[in-house]
């Protein structure tokens, strides 16, 4: 239900900024590279698909708000699953898929860049872990259907239409069913469990 809410309100934000002066939108498309804190593999070592939309509109002569809905490939590689050497510990990787909501809070340092922080939802789509064989089948889903996370980018403008977006974004809560399964809050402040990680590259096409 709540995903179905969210997807709404974005479209119908998207319609609004279409259609009034004070409102801009338009589409996202780019790469995301992403590892998972807690699965014992290290390296932003797992490319991904974003692609997406936005709209935007102005707080003032320094700040915007912009919201946006992307689907975005996230998980981790293991770059020595293959390796001969490692065989004996051929530590399994992770692939998930998400429809993601970021809101953001933009301030203008320029008239070609902007410094952007905000917060991120995102459901998901699918998730498994892989092994030498491929996708390792479970009749348990490894992944809890929602992440949470914070975000910071830097968004820099060259040409009328087009800018560059550079961002990363954290979990800020386990994305694991596993993760949940002790008892005790103090997992959480000791930062047990495991978290998605993203660095991303984007294009953004402005109407």
């Amino acid at each position: 239900m709540i995903k179905k809410f969210t997807i709404l309100l974005f479209c119908g934000f998207l319609t609004l900024s279409i259609q009034a002066q004070n409102f801009g939108g338009g589409l996202i498309l780019g790469l995301s590279t992403s590892q998972v804190d807690g699965d014992d593999l290290g390296g932003f070592y797992k490319a991904g698909l974003l692609v997406g939309a936005f709209a935007n509109t102005s707080i003032s002569e320094l700040l915007s708000f912009q919201m946006e809905m992307t689907y975005i490939q996230k998980g981790s590689n293991n770059p020595n699953i293959n390796d001969s050497e490692h065989k004996n510990y051929p530590k399994e990787d992770i692939s998930s898929s998400y429809i993601e909501i970021p809101l953001l809070l933009q301030y203008h340092q320029s008239n070609i860049l902007k410094i952007e922080g905000g917060f991120l939802s995102a459901f998901l789509i699918d998730g498994y872990y892989n092994d030498l064989n491929g996708e390792m089948e479970s009749e348990i889903d490894p992944f809890i259907k929602y992440d949470f996370g914070l975000l910071l980018g830097i968004d820099y403008t060259f040409s009328n239409k087009l800018s560059l977006n550079t961002r990363l974004s954290n979990s800020i809560l386990p994305v694991g069913t596993e993760d949940y399964d002790y008892p005790n809050w103090w997992k959480w402040t000791n930062r047990k469990g495991k978290y998605n990680s993203v660095l991303s590259f984007a294009l953004h096409y402005n109407f």
